[in-house]
């Protein structure tokens, strides 16, 4: 379903995601009052198997946001970072340190992760003139494998490989880092392939 996208559609996706990842920094800037700095976007074809490198490898913990993306085009978004990055942004919030992830933890990074996933959808539906809403967060803090099959469970009912569009972020001074994954629905790619190419 992904295989025959060339690589000027490539580009394409890379560029979109690069002004939505922008966005949800900015917004991750202004929370933290630190510099976050932003990679240029990856856009890969992989066996599902490889998603979980992304994130250090399968026994690495993790916390994970998972959304649902709906609206004019589906897919799946995932925002993750080590577990000690999310520690550090509890603490940049709260104050302090958490000695644990409890319900008040739990529910800042979902509101982090409300903002984050909110600007960058947002920033991609104005750019293509389209509406891609995110759904409530998931919250996940488990090994990488884990949070990666929570990602992946949909897609593999109608494909083994997965379209991944992965943007690295880090604060400046190194305390917290971070990815955000956004992986379309092989049945929307023709949809957001098409807005592009009217939005440019």
């Amino acid at each position: 379903m992904f295989s025959r996208l060339n690589e000027g559609q490539f580009d394409a996706l890379r560029e979109v995601s690069n002004i939505g990842a922008g966005h949800a920094v900015t917004a991750l800037n202004q929370m933290t009052q630190k510099v976050v700095m932003l990679e240029v976007p990856e856009v890969t074809l992989v066996p599902f198997k490889e998603v979980v490198s992304r994130l250090g490898g399968p026994e690495e913990e993790v916390v994970g946001l998972f959304f649902r993306v709906f609206g004019e085009a589906r897919g799946n978004m995932l925002i993750a970072m080590p577990k000690t990055s999310a520690a550090q942004l509890v603490k940049l919030l709260f104050g302090h340190e958490p000695s644990s992830f409890g319900d008040m933890e739990i529910s800042a990074l979902k509101e982090i992760g409300n903002i984050l996933s909110s600007s960058y959808l947002n920033a991609m539906g104005s750019l293509l003139k389209r509406t891609f809403i995110p759904s409530i967060p998931a919250f996940s803090l488990d090994m990488a494998q884990a949070v990666v099959d929570l990602l992946l469970i949909e897609l593999a009912e109608v494909t083994n490989e997965a379209l991944v569009i992965e943007t690295f972020f880090r604060s400046r001074d190194q305390s917290f880092d971070g990815h955000f994954f956004l992986l379309p629905n092989p049945h929307s790619i023709d949809f957001l392939l098409e807005a592009i190419d009217k939005g440019r």
